[in-house]
């Protein structure tokens, strides 16, 4: 499973730009003119980019990251194999034969290796270390604002992804959290505490036991959810049950609740986590818990979608209510969207993670409702493929 690349709503000159402004120092008539500007280098991204190359519109593919991919890059372990999923009522093949994750399930490494050796290949127009700041609507057409440069377009395709950290709603400071596991190794020789009930939390978990195991470290991996039921995937499940039987060391801990983050006597930075809560008389609550230096924290306890983004851009979002939404939570703000994934401004069209795990379908009457949107590199991919195709009236050739 590829994740989208991380928000890219960062380092803003002077604030957002609301469309129909100014942009200082920009010169439309001086710049070439895409038929696309695709913001994001994901499987999505890929997708609309070589889809707008085969069927002959002009584009260029804006990425925040140094390499296409870059989401997966900093998101995943070192290692985690990547898997074709095709969500259920689909039957496949890959929209992107290239873009496909080998049924082998190689690791991640081998995943982007392939994928950048594809960009290569197809001689894909791309700006790495860009980061998307605003877009400017004049009449008909755009201008896409980077760190680096503006650019012309017709159409815009924002396949930026959502992978924004929640917060772990906890008293005190929790900043220095991990998200991620970027060194394994700094881990061995001291327990870890992975929190989260889904895939990312137990890739991470299998990893970090993997790596102590071979490293001959007894400390455990204790993997901590607020629920007292974990949900992920079969592949994932099947990879943390052979870690298991290998003899890791893995605690699980259903449902335990991050408490505070404090510093210690020595200063040390730590998570406190209650594990269980006992009733007394007299309304007595007995609570036991465990406290971890969150140097060895790694929460994966799920992202928020890029809603400050789309507000900024003016697209139009609804506030899920109770009664309203199945899908997503209660507040949560989704994307008002047409069949076709254009946005509430002609012309925007959203796509991939940034759109996941749901989204709010404009029917061709008008009638509006929720809509699934799984996160998984064959939707992002099958998104990027149908809006070229919307864009270009043509039907696009695997």
């Amino acid at each position: 499973m590829c994740l989208m690349g991380k928000w890219p709503w960062k380092g803003l000159r002077g604030g957002p730009v609301e469309f129909g402004s100014p942009l200082q120092g920009m010169k439309p008539e001086s710049m070439e003119k895409y038929d696309l500007i695709i913001v994001g280098a994901g499987p999505g991204g890929l997708a609309s980019a070589i889809t707008a190359q085969q069927l002959g519109l002009s584009y260029l593919v804006v990425e925040k990251g140094k390499r296409v991919f870059q989401g997966i890059i900093d998101s995943y372990p070192r290692g985690k194999k990547v898997y074709p999923t095709i969500p259920k009522g689909e039957d496949g093949p890959f929209p992107v034969e290239d873009l496909a994750p080998s049924l082998d399930n190689n690791p991640v490494e081998e995943y982007v290796d392939r994928i950048e050796a594809c960009v290569d290949k197809r001689e894909i127009a791309i700006r790495l270390s860009e980061e998307f700041q605003n877009i400017l609507r004049d009449k008909s057409e755009f201008t896409v604002a980077t760190s680096a440069d503006r650019y012309r377009a017709a159409h815009v395709v924002l396949a930026f992804g959502s992978n924004i950290p929640g917060d772990l709603g906890i008293y005190g400071e929790a900043k220095t959290v991990a998200r991620s596991l970027d060194n394994p190794q700094e881990h061995i020789g001291a327990p870890t505490l992975v929190l989260g009930g889904g895939n990312a939390a137990a890739d991470i978990v299998a990893t970090l036991s993997k790596v102590k195991r071979a490293a001959g470290d007894l400390t455990t991996v204790h993997w901590a959810h607020r629920a007292v039921q974990f949900k992920v995937d079969k592949d994932v499940a099947r990879d943390l049950g052979e870690e298991i039987l290998l003899g890791g060391n893995i605690r699980i801990l259903p449902g335990a609740i991050p408490q505070i983050g404090e510093v210690d006597e020595d200063g040390v930075e730590r998570l406190i986590i209650q594990t269980q809560k006992i009733h007394m008389d007299g309304g007595v609550e007995l609570h036991q818990g465990m406290s971890f230096p969150m140097k060895h924290v790694i929460a994966c306890i799920g992202t928020q979608g890029p809603a400050p983004v789309f507000a900024s851009l003016g697209l139009q979002q609804i506030i899920c209510t109770e009664g309203v939404c199945k899908i997503s939570k209660e507040g949560a703000q989704l994307l008002m969207l047409t069949p076709e994934l254009q946005t509430s401004v002609r012309g925007v069209y959203a796509i991939g993670g940034a759109i996941s795990p749901a989204y709010i379908l404009i029917s061709e009457k008008g009638v509006l409702r929720e809509q699934k949107h799984t996160n998984l590199i064959y939707t992002a991919v099958k998104d990027g493929v149908r809006v070229v195709e919307s864009i270009s009236g043509q039907k696009f050739q695997t």
